[in-house]
């Protein structure tokens, strides 16, 4: 896979409708596709144990999608092979009162991975210019009011940015994922969670009222995504009207780019092996030399 062919350049034109959400790669069989994600879980799985044992570094992996674009199985299948007591998952819902009385990065804050820790978000502060955006929410946000004007979101964009680099100069790599979902594979996926008795859990009426703001909600993660893609915090779009190919694409970007790589060579030179608690070391053929 040519992962570069899905990560956003920064300062790029992007335009979300030009973006295929069907896979464009050649794919030999699903069962290749089978073995080659059971390959990147246990490659991300040994990187995982370098990563604590090196202890200066952390990752948070930020996934946002429209709904039912499938964040929560791609959590769960390609994360599966990470060691639950060095990861951690958090969804943000809708902010409470507490959170309301501070700023909007604060709640993230809180939850951000410890060194040598992997945290990934299920939504993130990207909501600020997305969900909020979308249905004129920051009014109701104790702002004051001079700051509320036709600059806020180019503001938030700047803010965020200014956050990321913050994060990255302190340690924590970011990797997003944006996972692109048709309407047509959207309207799918939400008829079979109210016909499929075993899906009905999954059902909300909120989704369907969401999907009325299907352009609006393209135009806010079109804007935010090319505002916000930079070299230390780059996006990826992921087509997901496929499963099976949004969870191979993912392991493969976090698999084959140096993320992990620092973390793997200053484990090694530096000789921590004892305090890891990886049962096994494979080699990192996949990094950079």
């Amino acid at each position: 896979m040519n992962i570069s062919n899905y990560k956003i350049k920064p300062h790029s034109e992007l335009k979300l409708s030009d973006i295929k959400t069907d896979p464009s790669e050649k794919i030999d069989s699903k069962d290749k596709v089978e073995e080659q994600l059971s390959e990147n879980i246990t490659q991300m799985a040994d990187l995982q144990s370098k990563l604590y044992a090196q202890g200066n570094y952390s990752v948070l992996i930020i996934f946002q999608a429209i709904d039912t674009a499938g964040k929560d199985g791609t959590i769960k299948h390609v994360m599966s092979g990470l060691n639950p007591q060095a990861t951690h998952v958090h969804s943000f819902k809708q902010p409470s009162v507490e959170e309301l009385n501070h700023d909007y990065l604060w709640r993230i804050s809180k939850n951000l991975p410890e060194r040598g820790l992997i945290g990934i978000f299920n939504r993130s502060y990207y909501e600020e210019v997305l969900v909020v955006r979308v249905h004129d929410m920051v009014k109701n946000q104790q702002i004051p009011k001079e700051f509320i004007n036709s600059n806020i979101w180019k503001d938030r964009f700047r803010q965020i940015k200014d956050y990321e680099r913050y994060l990255y100069e302190n340690g924590t790599v970011i990797i997003k994922f944006f996972l692109h979902v048709s309407k047509k594979e959207q309207k799918k996926r939400l008829l079979e969670r109210i016909d499929d008795k075993s899906k009905n859990w999954k059902f909300s009426a909120a989704d369907i009222t969401e999907r009325q703001y299907w352009d609006e909600y393209q135009h806010a993660y079109q804007e935010a995504i090319k505002e916000t893609s930079t070299n230390l915090a780059p996006w990826y779009v992921i087509p997901a009207d496929k499963k099976w190919f949004s969870h191979l694409l993912v392991s493969e970007i976090i698999v084959k780019k140096d993320y992990f790589c620092w973390f793997a060579d200053e484990w090694r030179q530096n000789g921590k092996a004892a305090i890891s608690w990886s049962l096994k070391h494979t080699r990192l053929s996949f990094c950079r030399s």
